[in-house]
């Protein structure tokens, strides 16, 4: 990629990257049109993404086409019960000199999809929490930095609860987004059916590499936002809140607890990076109520009478915007 000459260029750049990384992904991934959003925004505004959804809805294909599309190495963690933490971030072997050795696990790739992360102990599903958050392992006392840039996509299946350890909430706050992924309208589905019971096997070209994605990323950190914009997005969060002074009437009657500190952090980061795909120059408080859902969907927790009364997280979360 070719220096800019200011940072005007360089949204451009970012904007038809973006579009041609949706036609190129689209080759393979029918429909999933806001699933592919919101991964890619992830991807630029450095965070890390859940997809929950059953069986058979292109969760793994998604991510393994968007790894496909970018000139970055990937990595696919199967997570099992039996999954050790070594298994991830590595583990020193005695090599023949009698010498400790550390052999790298596969965290140490740029895009690493966590396959069903909940089938897996809190013990192991922790052996992620320092990489997501700090870009580096801890084994042995020593600290081992991760290539950047560095994304976790993990999938997870709603539906089958035997054998599932729930993420905890710590985990659960790492990820930028929660993608809650549908199944396809009709159409959609027809031509899902067509595209893979043929021989066509359409070939997936790499867009980005990564110095594109990491200039890019620096990018959207330095977009300007209004104050008016900042404060939607804290006040959004501090809604959320029931023993806060600023909780909607709506979060004191139906939540347990609220969203942290992180959730406004990445309102204003997904936010920037929203304004930037959709060819702006600046968030309003349009861009931050677009991402809105999938980064509370899994911050707030929903008290008895809410879950008494059917009352869903994405309701709250609609209601309270």
């Amino acid at each position: 990629m070719a220096p800019f000459q200011n940072d005007k260029e360089a949204a451009d750049s970012l904007a038809r990257a973006y579009q041609q990384l949706r036609l190129e992904i689209g080759k393979v991934i029918v429909g999933q049109d806001e699933v592919v959003r919101l991964v890619l925004t992830a991807v630029f505004a450095q965070g890390h993404c859940l997809l929950v959804g059953v069986p058979g809805l292109a969760k793994t294909l998604l991510i393994q086409t968007i790894a496909d599309s970018l000139d970055l190495s990937f990595n696919r963690i199967q997570f099992t019960p039996d999954l050790m933490p070594s298994d991830i971030v590595g583990s020193e072997t005695l090599t023949q000199q009698r010498e400790f050795q550390f052999v790298k696990g596969p965290i140490f790739a740029n895009i690493i999809l966590a396959d069903e992360i909940n089938r897996t102990p809190p013990k192991t599903q922790a052996a992620l929490l320092e990489s997501m958050q700090e870009y580096a392992v801890t084994v042995a006392g020593q600290r081992y930095p991760l290539a950047r840039p560095f994304f976790v996509l993990a999938t997870q299946n709603p539906i089958e609860q035997e054998g599932t350890y729930p993420l905890p909430e710590a985990q659960l706050d790492r990820f930028m987004f929660n993608i809650q992924l549908g199944y396809p309208s009709y159409e959609e589905e027809l031509n899902i059916v067509k595209n893979t019971t043929s021989d066509r096997k359409p070939t997936v070209n790499k867009l980005l590499h990564s110095a594109d994605i990491q200039a890019y990323q620096a990018l959207v950190r330095r977009v300007p936002v209004a104050d008016n914009v900042v404060e939607y997005a804290v006040n959004l969060v501090h809604k959320t809140r029931p023993q806060g002074e600023r909780a909607a009437p709506r979060a004191k009657q139906l939540l347990e607890w609220g969203a942290g500190p992180r959730a406004s952090q990445y309102l204003v980061v997904a936010a920037k990076c929203n304004a930037l795909l959709n060819g702006k120059y600046s968030p309003d408080i349009e861009d931050v109520r677009a991402v809105a859902l999938p980064i509370l969907r899994h911050r707030i927790v929903r008290n008895f009478k809410a879950e008494a009364e059917g009352v869903t997280v994405e309701q709250i979360v609609k209601e309270l915007l």
